[in-house]
């Protein structure tokens, strides 16, 4: 299934709005912004080392989802310039609470656990062409983060990130707070060869951060491509643009009025963790609506 993370080339607005972002075009080596790191403003975390996922580690094979769901079982249709047209939302996926699948050991204790280490040759494996010598941040300037966070099945789980190193503790500090007030977060592992070379599903659902690529609708470097950017449940915080929606079959997700677990909110903590930090959230966006979407730098 698809799984990566998007972000788009748009205005941030001024005034808060509410709804959307995700997937991508490829990236090009032009046009690309200075990388200018940001201090960190938080210490080094002091929870508990979790162990390096094994190199073998991969994306769960799809499988029926408690309400029958086939997660990536279906391709979407395809336009000729490799587009999707407009979907609906699948009934069982118009209020998405599935349970996460294991990829790392969940917290022993239940408690919150973090590490953050360099990109190691085993993670660098596993990245794939999500990085490549042609990426605007060298393997040095990346972190390997590993993080507790709760799940839509009510119990804790363990996740992977790669981020800008430069915001690797302040991200670790974030997702505490997201752990410590329960927000329901589906699936976070590293985004991969396998997902940058899937066909379209629309249903995919992996928070997540770098990825080497473009803005959406540009040229430029999106900030995932710098390691400075997160999408956070990307099903339940879509990135919708005109009719475009993205995951696919998130529209059910365009209605902000209708609250659901998962989807990140004004006001709210989840959305606060970042912003209080001096993240920039896409749902307050006006032409382009991206509410999985934080990013340090803005953009």
């Amino acid at each position: 299934m698809v799984a990566v993370a998007g972000c788009a080339a748009a205005e941030p607005a001024t005034a808060p709005d509410g709804s959307t972002s995700r997937p991508s075009a490829p990236a090009t080596t032009t046009d690309a912004p200075a990388t200018t790191p940001i201090p960190s403003t938080v210490r080094t975390p002091s929870a508990t080392p979790i162990p390096e996922a094994p190199p073998d580690t991969v994306p769960p094979s799809p499988g029926p989802t408690p309400t029958g769901w086939l997660l990536g079982g279906r391709a979407l249709p395809q336009n000729p310039d490799g587009s999707v047209p407009p979907q609906e939302t699948p009934p069982e996926l118009r209020d998405r609470r599935l349970p996460t699948v294991d990829l790392l050991p969940p917290p022993a204790d239940g408690h919150f656990a973090a590490s953050i280490g360099a990109i190691t040759p085993a993670v660098r494996k596993r990245m794939g062409t999500a990085w490549s010598p042609g990426c605007p941040v060298p393997l040095e300037d990346l972190r390997h983060l590993t993080m507790s966070f709760w799940g839509f099945d009510d119990r804790p789980h363990t996740g992977e990130m790669v981020v800008n190193a430069a915001v690797a503790e302040q991200v670790v500090e974030i997702f505490r707070d997201l752990f410590e007030t329960r927000f329901p977060i589906e699936e976070m592992r590293l985004v991969t060869t396998a997902d940058l070379e899937a066909v379209p599903t629309g249903d995919g659902n992996n928070t997540a951060a770098f990825v080497c690529r473009a803005a959406r609708g540009s040229t430029a470097y999106s900030e995932h491509a710098y390691g400075f950017a997160v999408d956070v449940n990307p099903f339940q915080n879509p990135y919708v643009r005109g009719e475009v929606v993205l995951p696919e079959l998130a529209r059910a997700y365009t209605d902000r009025s209708l609250l659901r677990p998962g989807m990140l909110v004004l006001g709210e903590q989840a959305v606060t963790a970042f912003t209080r930090r001096g993240w920039e959230w896409g749902g307050t966006w006006r032409t382009v609506r991206d509410p999985m979407h934080f990013s340090a730098r803005g953009g």
